[in-house]
């Protein structure tokens, strides 16, 4: 969602954000296609959480792993 993008200034691409952090992120999206390509060229994981609900979930028991010593 391009809104949701611009408010939360390309937080939900991070993997784009970290390989290239002087990029704006309104050139994220486009980028996102040729880094995920290239992941899976060197066989890398690329998580994508398509929802913002999903995105959250994952988070939470991600921090929720983290503290159990996970």
């Amino acid at each position: 969602n391009k809104l949701v993008t611009w408010l939360i200034g390309g937080l939900n691409y991070q993997i784009e954000h970290h390989l290239f952090p002087y990029v704006s992120h309104l050139h994220y999206p486009a980028i996102a296609p040729i880094v995920q390509r290239t992941a899976e060229e060197f066989g890398l994981p690329y998580n994508v959480k398509p929802t913002t609900r999903q995105a959250i979930r994952s988070h939470v028991r991600r921090l929720y792993a983290l503290g159990r010593g996970r």
